[in-house]
């Protein structure tokens, strides 16, 4: 989480994007129970995560869903430097 703040921080997103993002990839690994290093996740590991978001939350705004996304997205653009496709959408249920 250390690279996750300085690499937030790097890019100047303000303290609240950082705990909220940091949050959401706290989310996001403990879906996983820390099994997997993110490293290593697919990007069907990454649509199941999203799904089970869109499943779980159905009461959740569609723009707290896309801050979740983002977070995720930043985690593995930004933070891993691996590049995930555009195309990444929760799977309906």
């Amino acid at each position: 989480m250390d690279q996750v703040k300085q690499t937030l921080r790097y890019h100047h997103y303000s303290y609240r994007t950082e705990q909220t993002y940091c949050s959401w990839i706290v989310r996001f690994l403990k879906f996983y129970q820390f099994e997997i290093h993110p490293k290593l996740i697919a990007k069907k590991e990454i649509e199941t995560r999203l799904s089970h978001l869109a499943a779980v939350n159905k009461n959740v705004s569609p723009s707290t869903q896309r801050q979740a996304v983002n977070a995720i997205f930043f985690l593995f653009r930004e933070v891993l430097g691996n590049t995930i496709e555009d195309t990444i959408r929760p799977v309906k249920t």
